[in-house]
């Protein structure tokens, strides 16, 4: 005879898959923040380009 599901444990292993997921895409999005803020940190030391400047009006 076959065993009857148990649908509350397929709920709980699709909702753990689920939030490992999101965080997953959290990480990737703290690290592509982390990366951007550096880079835009690193090229803090060099003042823009001429061409870049605002002339006041």
């Amino acid at each position: 005879m076959a065993r009857r599901p148990n649908y509350g444990q397929q709920r709980a292993e699709i909702n753990r898959g689920k939030q490992n997921k999101q965080a997953e895409k959290q990480r990737e999005r703290e690290e592509a923040v982390a990366r951007r803020k550096a880079e835009r940190e690193a090229g803090s030391d060099t003042p823009p380009p001429e061409e870049d400047r605002k002339e006041p009006s």
